[in-house]
């Protein structure tokens, strides 16, 4: 079942959805019903929001969400990280190939995989699973999610994905 939504929209009963802040890295992930979206539309509008801006957000949504889709394939996954590397690290071909080593050898880019021995889980084998929510709530079923946290992880602690690997090479984990 759908109702009309912003601009003649129609919206399901129940979606989710990813609002941004400012910033496509930002974004926090809202489960609302249909109805309670409906709500926020009108409170979007009640506070003078305009159509263009709520337009504006409506596409970042839609990117986001086509980035979260095309991330549950192992190629989408290895475009999306590849973008964000670049983007947000200034990482180039020669990182990213380590990246690809090293998570094919952790999850081969499924971001369904879950260790039940230690717990471990997602693309990048967060241990524990839960430090992922630093990225968002979402972490156990959205691929960008984990690909931001492992991202992260790598560059806080070796600062390049090529030492990550190193260290995986020396020890079997990273």
């Amino acid at each position: 079942m759908a109702i009309p939504g912003a601009n003649g929209l129609e919206l399901p009963t129940s979606t989710r959805l990813v609002m941004p802040d400012s910033s496509l890295e930002g974004a926090k992930l809202i489960t609302a019903t249909g109805t309670e979206l409906g709500q926020s539309v009108k409170e979007l509008a009640a506070i003078g929001l305009s159509p263009e801006l709520m337009t504006s957000s409506m596409s970042k949504l839609a990117t986001l969400n086509e980035q979260v889709e095309m991330a549950r394939t192992i190629v989408g996954a290895k475009k999306v990280a590849k973008a964000i590397m670049s983007e947000k690290y200034g990482w180039g071909k020669k990182q990213f190939d380590c990246v690809n080593r090293l998570w094919t050898k952790e999850s081969h880019w499924n971001y369904k995989a879950h260790n039940y021995r230690s717990g471990a889980h997602g693309i990048a084998q967060a241990l524990p699973a839960s430090k992922m929510a630093i990225i968002s709530d979402d972490w156990r079923a959205n691929p960008v999610t984990q690909i931001r946290w492992g991202l992260h992880y790598i560059d806080l602690r070796y600062e390049t994905p090529c030492k990550a690997w190193s260290k995986f090479k020396r020890s079997r984990y990273y």
